[in-house]
């Protein structure tokens, strides 16, 4: 029944451009599904930012080939890609291949994915019975599709988690409208407005907070009224600085060092221990409600950033038969290898679609979606994650289970992301009981930050 389908892949991010990829090379037909209008919408929304790895651990082997076979100039492998770099240099040309283009679909938001004619009660021949993919239309319509198999890439970029307390929503978060911005604003750029003379609270403690707190320090530097305030949930944010020069990315260590200095000079007001517990609006701006170690504080800003992590949407698998770690929100056998309350030094290691698999047969969750709650995911990760994937639908699974990933070895511990305070990529970091080794979760692909003020704006 499933002859002659393709394999749906949900998301042209990286990873979703990289399944596709390691498809076509085994002999299957990819259709990715974009819900924005062009490939890599997501990093587009933080392209004003650099990554702490270099180009070399940002591509994909099986998207090289393609690129090589369309004569793509690689970019220099030690160079550190902007966000929009990447999505200009690396995936606008990938999905503009020969062999890729005509498989990708823009515009086409996935909100349901189920079986032709079961819901998920009805086991007789389901595993045989091809995937229905539903996607949205104009005035409320729809369209279905049908797949052989289905990989979600789509990541939690459009999911933050609330700002309150035990994972709910503060009283009046969702009044104070855009008074609280989405995360990794250009603060020096296109969103300068929103920041210049204004009193900013930055809340989280993880690496999307640092690029934010250190784009408002050089803006304060060139706008004066400009205030910053930083709430952690955490009882220090000593974590969130880093190893320094110690550091085996040199970007990532600058990072740390710079913030602490912002924060020890008093350009970076710090409140720790600190629980939102409530959101007043009013015309002058907001009133931050919170609870700290010594008692309630109430911040009066003008702006909120939220630095406080992401969470998968589920809600378009809820007719599939998914088994899930009940904490991490990833597969079942992933969760305990990724869990940010233990998962600590060490190496997280290489898996595939064995790991990946769900009692229902040929759909997987890869990417940053495949790792829940948890912040510790890698863009190299995915790739192999999907690799392995394309090898098991195709039949070859001595090529799936034989898993393997290389990563450089930092010798620090990562930043400090606890109590919740995570970021969107694992790139983005661990919490506090995150340590050295491989499993660092900044080593691929999560913004650092970019250059120098230049004119009033950052240079990239």
């Amino acid at each position: 029944m499933k002859a002659g389908l393709p394999v749906i892949v949900i998301g042209a991010g990286p990873v979703g451009l990289a399944a596709a990829a390691h498809l076509l090379e085994n002999g299957l037909t990819p259709l990715v599904l974009e819900a924005g209008p062009r490939v890599g919408e997501a990093i587009r929304a933080w392209g004003h930012t650099r990554l702490f790895s270099p180009w070399k651990y940002d591509v994909d082997a099986a998207c090289a080939r393609l690129l090589a076979a369309d004569g793509w100039l690689a970019p220099r492998d030690t160079a550190l890609p902007t966000g929009e770099a990447l999505v200009a240099d690396y995936l606008e040309p990938l999905a503009a291949t020969v062999a890729l283009a005509p498989h990708i679909r823009t515009g086409a938001e996935v909100i349901a994915v189920s079986r032709v004619g079961l819901d998920k009660t009805h086991s007789r021949n389901r595993d045989d019975t091809p995937f229905l993919v539903r996607i949205a239309g104009a005035g409320g319509s729809f369209e279905d599709l049908q797949a052989r198999a289905v990989i979600d890439t789509s990541g939690t970029w459009r999911t933050p988690n609330p700002l309150g307390q035990a994972g709910l929503p503060a009283a009046g978060e969702t009044e104070a409208g855009t008074r609280i911005t989405a995360p990794l604003p250009d603060v020096t750029g296109r969103d300068r407005a929103q920041f210049a003379g204004r009193h900013v609270l930055v809340v989280g403690a993880g690496h999307s907070a640092a690029n934010t707190l250190l784009a408002l320090g050089e803006l304060a530097a060139a706008e004066p009224g400009t205030r910053i305030s930083w709430a952690v949930r955490g009882a220090s944010a000593a974590g969130a600085f880093g190893g320094g020069d110690l550091d085996g990315l040199p970007a990532r260590g600058r990072l740390g060092t710079r913030l602490r200095k912002l924060v020890e000079s008093g350009a970076v007001e710090l409140h720790t221990s600190f629980t939102i517990t409530a959101i007043t609006t009013s015309t002058d701006g907001l009133v931050v409600h919170g609870a700290t170690a010594d008692g309630a504080v109430d911040l009066a800003v003008d702006v909120v950033v939220p630095a406080t992590g992401f969470r998968p949407n589920l809600d378009i698998l809820k007719e599939l038969r998914l088994e899930l770690d009940p904490g991490v929100e990833a597969p079942r056998e992933l969760g305990p290898l990724i869990d940010p309350e233990f998962h600590s030094c060490g190496t997280v290691p290489a898996h595939g679609a064995k790991v990946l698999a769900h009692p229902e047969k040929d759909f997987y969750l890869a990417g940053m979606k495949s790792y829940g709650r948890a912040p510790t995911f890698l863009l190299a990760t995915g790739y192999e994650q999907v690799r392995s994937i394309a090898a098991a639908l195709a039949g070859n699974q001595a090529a799936a289970d034989a898993v393997h990933l290389e990563l450089p070895r930092t010798g620090v511990c990562s930043s400090d992301l606890g109590s919740g305070d995570d970021e969107q990529f694992a790139e983005a970091g661990a919490r506090e009981t995150s340590c050295c080794g491989t499993n660092d979760p900044v080593l691929l692909g999560y913004p650092a930050r970019t250059g120098p003020l230049k004119g009033g704006r950052m240079e990239a």
